[in-house]
């Protein structure tokens, strides 16, 4: 599966990368939403793990913008900011599946099986 990584954190995008990789996943890597979305723009992916809070455009953003792609990637949201609230918006928006950091890696590799399972 090809899976962008959007974080700003080095402390979480190195270790998901590694993960992600060892897992037999093809891994790109964003720390903007920008970024993001000029790799989403330049190639196709079947994931996406989404971080909300980003600099510059956040993660609700790109979730706006990513409705608006012809062959839209699954987004697993990845994130500090657990409340209900923004559960309820990002799925809202389109993400398939929500998961508050700190988080389980093994729980993180289920979701991101699962999520490959689907389509």
């Amino acid at each position: 599966m090809r899976i962008l990584v959007v974080d700003d954190e080095e402390s979480i995008l190195v270790p998901l990368e590694f993960l992600l990789k060892k897992a037999g996943h093809e891994v790109t890597l964003a720390r903007t939403g920008e970024e993001a979305l000029a790799h989403l723009g330049t190639g196709s992916f079947d994931l996406v793990v989404l971080d909300l809070m980003l600099p510059g455009l956040d993660g609700f953003a790109v979730l706006e913008r990513l409705r608006g792609l012809p062959t839209r990637p699954k987004v697993l949201v990845l994130t500090a900011r657990g409340q209900q609230a923004d559960r309820a918006k990002a799925l809202a928006l389109g993400a398939e599946a929500f998961l508050p950091k700190p988080f389980s890696i093994q729980e993180l590799l289920a979701q991101v099986q699962s999520l490959g399972e689907e389509g």
